[in-house]
């Protein structure tokens, strides 16, 4: 798609707009911000772990797991030599697992060439595995207060019903000029304020789905989509490629003590994590009984479980499941992918995506975001 520049707006009306936005958005931040566990104690660690899980994820779902990531690994030490199997697991159901797999990375290189303490600078932060703009931004100006705009979605969001921009905000260029557009606005004695003042505005106020709050907005007087009512135009994005589909049979096998499980490749989708024995199809009956059956074990019992589907990024999984209760497991012992797993070890030490939650449930063990649900703070 063409870049285009702001529809029905010149450039010294734009600067105007942005020269604007500052104060009262921060008068307006004072008074009505979220009070979150990651802002009220702003250290460089807290502000990175927490801005890598709120990534695809919503504040409250986010919250429970900051609280126990942060009592398990308090420091970069910890992360950087935590076990892989742990890390995941104290990451399980938050999803886009390569986020956590970075983290560790990066940690490693804190540990290896800072002396284990984060950098401060904007372009050392770009080093770091997993950090891109937004995050080095949202660092950089929250923990160390440098006046680096920290650009995401809600960003981009409220930037283009302010000035009513039609360009296309998927396309990297309109993000960083949006960037360079907020760095000369920022406050510079309240340079991590304002980033987050500008994430809780989209997040509470400009809203992604649904109409805006206009009436609570600090910017009323002077948005150009609220004085219009044009907010239902904006922001304007590409449209997604559709998702591919895959139909799978999930099999959820087991004697009255033990259940089979499968370590997921290295690389890849879900990498690293744990999932049942699974077909590459929409299997019947009598199909699982002939798969069984090439693995050495013959079913006592078979339960056909609900359908279920989970949608990635690019794919969807179409999902049906079975149980199977089987005498013994020992002849599937040839496949060495397979793991013979005490049922009460599954919940405690291997990490299970969310994916499969229609099924791990019928182990009676909580996995992820299951477990997440039943946590106060």
């Amino acid at each position: 798609m063409k870049q285009q520049t702001p529809r029905n707006i010149e450039v010294q009306r734009k600067q105007e707009l942005l020269n604007r936005i500052a104060p009262g958005l921060l008068t307006w931040y004072d008074k009505s911000r979220r009070s979150l566990p990651w802002r009220e104690e702003p250290t460089p660690y807290r502000v990175w772990v927490s801005e890598i899980m709120l990534q695809q994820t919503r504040v409250e779902a986010v919250k429970p797991y900051f609280a126990r990531f942060m009592e398990r690994l308090p420091d970069i030490e910890a992360l950087a030599e935590v076990d892989d199997d742990e890390l995941l697991k104290l990451w399980e159901g938050l999803g886009y697992y390569s986020r956590a797999r970075n983290l560790k990375a990066a940690a490693q290189q804190i540990v290896t060439e800072y002396g284990g303490e984060m950098p401060s600078d904007y372009r050392e932060l770009l080093k770091l595995k997993g950090i891109g703009s937004y995050t080095a931004g949202a660092v950089s100006s929250i923990a160390f207060k440098q006046p680096n705009p920290a650009v995401d979605g809600n960003v981009l969001r409220v930037i283009a019903r302010l000035l009513e921009d039609n360009s296309d905000i998927s396309d990297q260029s309109v993000k960083k000029r949006v960037e360079d557009d907020l760095r000369p606005v920022m406050p510079k004695d309240r340079p991590g304020d304002f980033n987050q003042a500008l994430m809780e505005l989209g997040a509470t106020v400009c809203l992604p789905n649904g109409a805006p709050k206009c009436s609570n907005c600090p910017w009323q007087e002077f948005c150009l989509v609220g004085l219009h009512g044009t907010w239902q135009q904006y922001p304007q994005k590409a449209a997604k490629k559709a998702r591919t589909i895959e139909d799978k049979t999930i099999l959820v096998i087991r004697t009255s003590r033990q259940v089979v499980l499968r370590k997921r490749p290295k690389k890849g989708l879900l990498a690293g994590l744990y999932e049942f024995p699974a077909m590459d199809k929409k299997a019947s009956l009598e199909e699982v009984r002939e798969w069984l059956k090439k693995q050495g074990v013959e079913a006592v019992r078979m339960e056909k479980l609900p359908e279920s589907k989970h949608i990635f990024t690019h794919k969807e999984w179409h999902m049906t499941g079975y149980q199977v209760l089987v005498d013994e497991l020992e002849p599937m012992g040839q496949d060495e992918s397979l793991l013979f797993v005490e049922t009460q070890e599954i919940e405690k030490n291997y990490p299970i995506p969310s994916a499969f939650a229609a099924y791990s449930a019928y182990l009676k063990i909580q996995t992820g975001i299951q477990k997440m649900k039943g946590t106060t703070l």
